[in-house]
């Protein structure tokens, strides 16, 4: 009995020496492994990635430290977010002195590369209509972020873009709960329904705005009714449709608003001319009653930016001007 005692006593001695043995190579294990992933490159915790308004995904190192810009509407929202710009549209006229000492570089529809390429931003803000010169600009080593503006959910979603590149995150949050809430003050009270034409173009080019343009898209806001809401899309420009005056005649609108980039008073006057050939023009509520209106071009125009609010409202109180 004591033998077997005694090997009990032995087995058992055996047991907790392996028992402590396994418990500290687990230890000695588990130590190893903190100490090898410790040695392994960390994260890079400061990297940037954004989704554009086009869908492309980029990543970027750190924040970017330089950008330009060819739109003024998206200007106007990386300076309200405390962006550091620098380079801008070209603009007509005597210069705002806020924008002095950012360089000039063009416009979309005529970009000056050779400024481009002298301030060498590392993010140029575009619409994609510049994709053509993708290439060009990556290979100075300039990235493109597109925006969209065809709807004040695109220009709070492109506020939203800005602040995740550039680590505004919570001054675009700002911005956004307070277009939403102005917008929805706005819209409380919607104008009565007015028939309304939406006219874009200049002397000699017109074309109809839809709903899926951002005159469009505030013209609903404002209550108003786009006759043209069912012309077909032009496939190049899908945000209009070509002008047909017989449609336009049979759905006898009471307001016409003009949309132009510049010299309101010429575009409207060629643009009633062009009209007038066709005698059935005269007999319109909107022509009969005066109701032939050139909307803001800094408003509607181009990208209004952070003033959507603002052309929401022209909109609305010349809705509400109809005779």
């Amino acid at each position: 009995m004591k033998k077997l005692a005694s090997v009990c006593s032995v087995l058992m001695l055996l047991f907790v020496l392996s028992a402590c043995g396994t418990e500290k190579d687990k230890a000695d294990d588990k130590a190893a492994a903190t100490a090898v992933k410790a040695e392994e490159p960390a994260a890079n915790e400061s990297a940037v990635e954004v989704t554009d308004m086009t869908g492309q995904t980029l990543t970027f190192e750190k924040t970017p430290s330089s950008v330009a810009t060819l739109s003024s509407g998206d200007l106007d929202m990386l300076l309200a977010l405390g962006v550091k710009v620098a380079g801008r549209p070209t603009v007509q006229g005597a210069p705002i002195k806020e924008l002095e000492g950012i360089a000039e570089i063009g416009n979309p529809h005529q970009p000056n590369f050779e400024k481009i390429a002298e301030i060498n931003p590392e993010v140029l803000i575009a619409a994609p209509s510049f994709k053509q010169h993708e290439e060009n600009m990556k290979r100075q080593g300039t990235e493109i972020v597109y925006t969209a503006a065809n709807s004040v959910e695109d220009i709070t979603q492109t506020i939203e873009l800005f602040g995740q590149l550039f680590n505004k995150e919570n001054e675009a949050k700002a911005i956004q709960d307070k277009i939403s809430k102005e917008i929805e003050q706005s819209t409380e009270q919607k104008a009565e329904a007015v028939k309304t034409l939406l006219v874009y173009g200049a002397p000699g080019t017109y074309m109809v705005a839809l709903p899926n343009s951002l005159s469009g898209n505030l013209l609903e806001l404002a209550g108003g009714e786009n006759i043209a809401s069912d012309f077909p899309n032009e496939e190049k420009y899908p945000q209009y449709a070509s002008l047909s005056v017989e449609k336009i005649i049979e759905r006898n609108p009471e307001m016409v608003m003009l949309i132009t980039h510049g010299e309101p008073e010429a575009v409207k006057a060629a643009f009633e001319g062009e009209m007038l050939k066709n005698p059935a023009w005269k007999s319109l509520d909107a022509v009969k009653a005066g109701n032939v209106i050139v909307l803001p071009s800094h408003l509607f125009g181009t990208n209004p930016g952070t003033k959507v609010v603002e052309a929401l409202n022209v909109m609305k109180d010349s809705l509400g001007q109809v005779k």
